[in-house]
C-alpha cells in the first residue's frame, strides 16, 4: 500500500493512541469504485429539473456548480430556491445500497481500533445507517453528526467542527479526521486534529490538497487501520 505522510503542527503518534475518531461515510468507509453516489446524483439532479423547472443538462450543471460554491447543492438550493430540506434528503438518499457487499475486514479494523468513533457526513443519519448496516460496522460508532445536526450547514464550514466538538465533549488535539475530500480537513486542521485523506483518485476530492493541512494520505482504509491498530503509523 502506498502512503504519503505530511507533518503539520504535532499530529497524533503513534495514531493509536487517538481518543476520537471521526470518520466521513461516502467513498471513505467503503471504496470510491463502488460509486454509490452515482445514483444519488441521479436522484438529485431529477429532483433539481422538476423543483426549478429545468432540462436535465441545466439541473445538472447548477448542481454541480452549487457543490462546488456552497459545499452541498442542497445548500446553494436553499439559500437561493428555498429549498426544503427534508423532502430532498428523503428522495436523494432512497437509494439501493445492496450494490455495498458486507465489510467483514472493515469492521475488524474498526473494533481493533481504540478511540471512540464517529461519523461526520454531510448526508442524512438515516443515508448513513443504512450504508452502515449494509457495511455491517454500525455498532462501532458511538452517534452519527448529519447534515440535520449541523443545521443543515455542509462541511466545510468551519462553524460545524466547533458545534460537533463541543456536542460530543472532544478534543482536538487528541482527535483524527478521516475523510475523502481533501478541502474538508482544513478546518480540523486548524482546529489541531490530525487529518487523513482517503485519495480516491476524484477531481473533486482532490480540491485544496496542495493546502499544506493533511497529515496522512491513504489509498486504501482498512490496511492502513491495520497499520495503526499495530502503532505502524
Amino acid at each position: 500500500m502506498k502512503q504519503r505522510s505530511h507533518t503539520m503542527s504535532s499530529p497524533i503518534s503513534p495514531l493509536r493512541n487517538a481518543e476520537a475518531w471521526l470518520f466521513d461515510l461516502d467513498n471513505t468507509l467503503y471504496p470510491a469504485a463502488i460509486d454509490l453516489f452515482a445514483q444519488i446524483d441521479v436522484r438529485m439532479r431529477g429532483y433539481i429539473a422538476r423543483f426549478l423547472g429545468l432540462d436535465l443538462d441545466e439541473a445538472y450543471a447548477l448542481q454541480k456548480k452549487y457543490f462546488d460554491q456552497y459545499g452541498t447543492s442542497m445548500r446553494g438550493l436553499m439559500d437561493l430556491h428555498g429549498l426544503d430540506p427534508a423532502p430532498f434528503l428523503d428522495h436523494v438518499h432512497d437509494i439501493d445500497v445492496s450494490v455495498l457487499d458486507p465489510a467483514p475486514l472493515l469492521e475488524r479494523a474498526l473494533a481493533a481500533l481504540p478511540g471512540r468513533k464517529l461519523v461526520f457526513t454531510n448526508a442524512s443519519v438515516a443515508h448513513a445507517r443504512r450504508v452502515l448496516d449494509r457495511l455491517g460496522v454500525d455498532h462501532h460508532f458511538s452517534d452519527i453528526f448529519d447534515i440535520v445536526a449541523a443545521e443543515f450547514r455542509p462541511k466545510p464550514e468551519p462553524e460545524i467542527y466547533r458545534q460537533l466538538i463541543e456536542q460530543h465533549v472532544i478534543d482536538p488535539q487528541r482527535t483524527v479526521m478521516v475523510e475523502d475530500m481533501a478541502r474538508n480537513l482544513l478546518p480540523a486542521a486548524a482546529l489541531g486534529m490530525t487529518t487523513v485523506w482517503v485519495r480516491t483518485g476524484s477531481d473533486w476530492g482532490a480540491i485544496g490538497a496542495e493546502a499544506g493541512h493533511i497529515h496522512h494520505t491513504v489509498d486504501d482504509l482498512v490496511p492502513w487501520l491495520a497499520d495503526v491498530v499495530e502503532g505502524r503509523v
